[in-house]
């Protein structure tokens, strides 16, 4: 049986990487977007995306667009496989296998 990513499977976590891998592998998302998408605090999920940022999962672009500072968040390629690996283990699980 495959074996469920722990760091991956916390609620937010998961739900912050499945918005990340829906978007095309060039894209990214605004913090503030993310925010509002997840009903997180800023401080929640700054928490959470330093952890995913840790393990190599997502890459964050802090930059400043007219003088204000903006962050984007993308999932990384080994952060894409982690998700596809964790969600065959939650299928496999799932069908009994």
């Amino acid at each position: 049986m495959a074996e469920l990513n722990a760091l991956i499977h916390q609620a937010v976590r998961l739900r912050i990487m499945a918005a990340l891998v829906a978007l095309a592998p060039a894209d990214d998302v605004d913090f503030t977007y993310l925010r509002d998408l997840l009903e997180v605090t800023d401080g929640n999920l700054g928490a959470h995306l330093r952890r995913l940022e840790e393990a190599g999962y997502i890459a964050i672009d802090k930059v400043f667009e007219h003088r204000k500072p903006r962050t984007y968040v993308s999932a990384s390629p080994e952060g894409r496989q982690a998700f596809e690996e964790h969600v065959a283990a939650l299928e496999s699980i799932l069908k009994g296998e």
